[in-house]
């Protein structure tokens, strides 16, 4: 039989308690292999794990071991090569593989599922695949972090207006505005490296659900995967899917600050602001209007965020309700955890790269950064400093010489002293060396502050800290 010909079992795999198949209903509503063929490489590994402990523990003869190492091999570039033919019919990726090695090495096959069930089976492969998943999302999130410290490093003295409300508040600059989204996506760092650490326990052994009667050697198989220890509770190992709502939390926090960045760049490269440019590579065009420049990557990034909280509240309304151990209800994780996965890989490349690309405005940032008297707070600051009025009073002097400019239509720096000393006396010429926006950045020296001195040092810090250089 040619592996491109389609297999039909002789008989279905759920053994001879049952004497007629399934209805057509039931075996689309059943299978699974359409989704979970994607974790077909920690299948293989999980298989060839546990025949080789059988083999170690004397439960498998060392022929059979062997021959089922060679027909997983020979399976294993069978689906990487496409010319493995997927039988929904088998239900799920084990019985695809465990039929296909059946065809290839006789009854050894039959004989590798010894003390093992599908539910450790499962619960172990879906664990394989969401750590594997982890390690490819800290690569991606590590990148990200080192493009924003580039650019960062880069704009540490462009000035730019701080919002809160989105109304001007008091000025920063670029770099430092780029580093709060360092300190994000190293959250996320950690909260995917909390997550990896709990899932790191291996469910292969707890057999259905009661374990086995076998003499086998969990830690063994646990070691071989690369899992820290087996799971305790066999209950617990078949029927917790903790890990996946884990991996789809610390997914969707991430893709929230992912959207929030992406909202930024929107507001940011539109008419009103044009403080970036992003090049053709990350923009479209309109098919009616032809000067539009849309930045759909930042949009689109945006938009995925949506789906990433649907597959957490899909998967934790599934689970909500469920007896121990293993109820069929579980068949619905696979779905929600890939297609976030897809979405946050997706969207980090995208960010990543739209991080990389833009321009920024430093004339337009700085022209905007002027308006809305930023330099308020600094005023009160100066009155607390140098002439020691309470911060309550100060606030209240500072609102009145506001008002005061707002009503002239200028800025705090162009008002007269004389007209500060109108609204209170203790008001000296010495104000001015702190109402330009550059005086103000540069006074916030706090740790932690945007004073550009600030940005270059906390650029060094978060590279020693997150990329260790």
């Amino acid at each position: 039989m040619s592996p491109n010909e389609t297999r039909k079992p002789a008989n279905t795999q759920w053994g001879g308690r049952f004497t007629s198949g399934p209805s057509e209903v039931m075996e689309r509503i059943n299978a699974s292999i359409g989704f979970d063929q994607r974790f077909f490489a920690q299948d293989i590994s999980g298989s060839r794990a546990h025949a080789r402990m059988l083999v170690e523990q004397g439960i498998l003869s060392s022929e059979d071991g062997q021959a089922i190492s060679d027909g997983l091999d020979t399976i294993s570039r069978e689906i990487e090569e496409g010319s493995f033919v997927f039988s929904a019919a088998l239900e799920d990726i084990h019985m695809n593989v465990e039929s296909r090695l059946r065809e290839l090495v006789g009854d050894a096959a039959g004989r590798l599922h010894t003390a093992r069930s599908r539910n450790d089976q499962v619960a172990t492969d879906f664990r394989l695949w969401v750590r594997d998943e982890i390690d490819a999302v800290e690569i991606q999130l590590r990148g990200l972090q080192e493009a924003l410290l580039d650019k960062a490093a880069a704009h540490a003295d462009t000035i730019m207006p701080g919002f809160t409300h989105l109304q001007t508040a008091q000025p920063v600059t670029l770099g430092h505005h780029l580093l709060a989204y360092v300190e994000m996506f190293g959250r996320d760092r950690g909260r995917f490296a909390d997550a990896r650490a709990r899932l790191n326990e291996s469910p292969l052994g707890a057999g259905a659900l009661a374990g086995t009667s076998f003499p086998i050697d969990r830690a063994a198989t646990a070691a071989e995967l690369g899992f820290d220890r087996p799971m305790a509770n066999s209950l617990d190992a078949v029927s917790d899917r903790d890990f996946a709502l884990e991996f789809l939390a610390a997914t969707s926090i991430a893709m929230t600050h992912v959207s929030r960045f992406a909202e930024e760049l929107v507001i940011w490269c539109s008419d009103g602001f044009r403080f970036v440019h992003l090049s053709d590579a990350y923009t479209t065009g309109s098919s009616m209007m032809p000067q539009k420049r849309n930045p759909d990557a930042a949009e689109l990034s945006r938009a995925k965020t949506g789906r990433v909280f649907g597959a957490l509240l899909g998967l934790l309304t599934v689970m909500k309700g469920l007896p121990l151990a293993y109820s069929k209800d579980m068949q619905e994780d696979k779905e929600p955890v890939f297609d976030a996965a897809d979405s946050l890989a997706l969207a980090l490349a995208a960010i990543t790269g739209m991080v990389s690309d833009m321009t920024a405005d430093p004339e337009n940032m700085r022209a905007a950064a002027g308006k809305g008297q930023p330099t308020a707070t600094d005023l009160a600051d100066w009155l607390v400093r140098a002439a020691g009025v309470p911060f309550r009073d100060a606030h209240a002097i500072t609102g009145a010489v506001v008002s005061l400019a707002e009503e002239r239509g200028v800025d705090l720096s162009t008002l007269s002293p004389a007209d500060m000393q109108a609204i209170d006396p203790r008001i000296s010429e010495d104000v001015f060396q702190v109402l330009s926006v550059e005086a103000s950045v540069a006074s916030r020296t706090s740790e932690g502050g945007t004073a550009p001195d600030n940005v270059r040092a906390a650029v060094d810090a978060a590279r020693a800290r997150y990329l260790g250089n």
